[in-house]
């Protein structure tokens, strides 16, 4: 059974959200906690789309891994 509950689209959004945070984390260097806080945030959102397994989405109940599969429209 396949851990992955994170889909294609859903996964590449996040990858880019991580770089734009680890972009951000860099340009406010002077600021040191928020750089922080914005470098850990971006390590998770990164972390969860590479290897599109998201613990949130597990206790949510979400999973768009299976959405993007033909044929699996109104199944759970």
């Amino acid at each position: 059974m396949s851990m992955r509950n994170v889909g294609a689209a859903d996964a590449a959004i996040r990858i880019l959200i991580g770089i734009a945070l680890l972009m951000v984390a860099a340009v406010l260097n002077n600021r040191p906690f928020v750089a922080l806080g914005a470098g850990a945030l971006a390590v998770l959102v990164l972390g969860t789309g590479l290897t599109r397994s998201c613990p949130l989405y597990v206790a949510l109940g979400f999973n768009t891994a299976d959405a993007a599969k033909p044929g699996r429209q109104g199944q759970r």
